[in-house]
């Protein structure tokens, strides 16, 4: 059977114009690639749009793959001709530049790349799938995590005098009383805040295609009908003529509403502004309200379990990453050790 397309591209015109966001990924295709033929060019260009659905890990393997086709050109190197050897070497520069995760994240984004190669029929063998990556091992996350009272802090800093304020207060809400990652809370729609029984619940589509329920909690419920109700939107029980409108919506340069949703890169912004306002670390980014309240849940006499279940998260070591409440050491426990 043949593999070609029933609607043929020319393989210059998918070099000058890759499709959808690849565009903004990556303007032109690597000359590794299309110096390889149209097979391996199409193959290419599947692995990102046809293979991996989800955004952001598109994004984080269209940059590696990228850097990395970038070292092979500099070297001469061509597709064919790259071995285990050369990607280890790669890999090793790649450690000193880079912090490990990222390599190892690097390195995952290449051997799965060649795999869709192989399994395209570009290449015989895929020659990273015996390359090791640097070893990492994490027991304790290291992302900042806010106390109760810089969280409180925080959110008593926030005018909800205006239409900004009480957008930011119910979008940090959302994440710190459901655990939410912030790519699930700028995803929201309207209907995704809804009232099943006597409670009111959010809807979370989370990585991997999966729809996660998590209950209101008081305070965010507060938040969030504060914020709709400032902007007009219906209330949380009328469904009519509201689906599919952005929950959380970004602002124009005068500081009104727009009915585009907000960018998760413009609420990273926004967390930076809020922080220095409240005199809060510069560290603390977008995770850290997840983080905080994770943490803030296991410090109330919460289970792991049922924090992993909230959080979403497949494995509860996960879950543990985010568990600060053993940072705490008392000064009695100091005082023991006796010189």
């Amino acid at each position: 059977m043949s593999d070609r397309s029933p609607f043929p591209l020319k393989s210059h015109d998918i070099i000058l114009r890759p499709p959808g966001q690849l565009r903004d990924l990556l303007p032109r295709l690597p000359t590794l690639i299309t110096a390889a033929g149209e097979q391996a060019t199409r193959k290419f260009l599947e692995f990102f749009t046809a293979n991996i659905r989800n955004v952001n890990t598109r994004a984080a393997y269209a940059r590696a793959t990228a850097r990395f086709c970038a070292w092979c050109d500099e070297h001469g190197v061509s597709l064919q001709a790259i071995e285990p050897m050369l990607i280890a070497l790669y890999v090793e520069e790649l450690c000193a530049q880079r912090a490990k995760p990222t390599v190892k994240q690097h390195l995952a984004a290449i051997r799965m790349l060649f795999d869709y190669l192989v399994v395209g029929q570009v290449l015989p063998l895929n020659p990273a799938s015996a390359v090791r990556g640097p070893k990492h091992v994490v027991k304790k996350g290291s992302t900042p995590v806010l106390t109760t009272d810089e969280a409180h802090d925080l959110f008593e800093s926030i005018d909800i005098t205006t239409i900004a304020g009480l957008r930011d207060r119910a979008l940090i809400g959302v994440m710190v009383f459901s655990f939410a990652r912030v790519g699930a809370v700028v995803a929201m729609n309207v209907e995704d805040y809804f009232q099943q029984g006597k409670r009111f619940w959010f809807r979370l589509h989370e990585k991997g295609g999966k729809r996660h329920d998590v209950p209101v909690h008081h305070k965010a419920e507060q938040y969030v009908d504060e914020y709709m109700a400032a902007v007009g939107v219906p209330a949380a029980t009328e469904t009519a003529g509201r689906k599919g409108t952005p929950l959380f919506r970004s602002l124009d340069r005068h500081r009104h509403l727009t009915d585009r949703r907000i960018h998760r890169n413009e609420v990273l912004a926004m967390i930076k502004r809020r922080a220095l306002h409240a005199r809060l670390p510069p560290s603390i980014c977008c995770h850290t309200f997840r983080a905080t309240g994770i943490t803030a849940y296991l410090h109330g006499g919460g289970t792991l379990e049922c924090a992993q279940r909230i959080a979403c998260h497949e494995s509860p070591r996960t879950t543990k990453l985010y568990d600060r409440t053993s940072d705490d050491i008392s000064l009695d426990e100091i005082e023991r050790i006796v010189i």
